[in-house]
């Protein structure tokens, strides 16, 4: 059985680091430096209006020349969000981010952002799935040979 997104949250933290569409980039970048994270996301209220990554900031901010004191996340965050839900498993989780490039995917239930899958996540999840499966084939095949 496949570990669900739920199972993958209950090992996490559950405060959920976001900036508003005004911060600055460079107010974003220390948020995420010094909660060791890669992305945040981005809120309106309790609205979620996009996400901020590692990669947007490559890609739309240092190699476009803009600095990073004067740029705005609404200008440079990845809108229109696709988002999992608790009751998901890893493996759409993985299919998802795969077919998407995502790196991470906002979980939302009844309406609600309860949090956030990295593929980090995602991969530690399945090897856990692995390492389990090869402990209870062990043992099987251990009950066998000495039978």
């Amino acid at each position: 059985m496949s570990t669900s997104v739920k199972e993958i949250l209950s090992g996490k933290s559950t405060q959920i680091l976001s900036v508003a569409p005004e911060t600055s980039v460079y107010e974003a970048l220390d948020l995420m430096a010094r909660a060791d994270i890669s992305a945040v996301l981005v809120l309106e209220g309790d609205r979620m209006v996009g996400i901020f990554t590692e990669r947007d900031y490559a890609r739309k901010v240092a190699l476009r020349g803009r600095n990073s004191k004067d740029t705005r996340i609404r200008d440079v965050m990845t809108q229109n969000l696709l988002t999992i839900s608790p009751t998901q498993d890893v493996d759409d989780v993985m299919a998802i981010m795969t077919e998407n490039r995502f790196r991470h995917l906002p979980v939302v239930e009844r309406g609600q952002l309860i949090g956030i899958v990295t593929i980090g996540d995602a991969v530690k999840a399945v090897m856990e799935e692995q390492r389990q499966t090869i402990a209870q084939l062990s043992s099987y095949i251990s009950g066998e040979i000495a039978t």
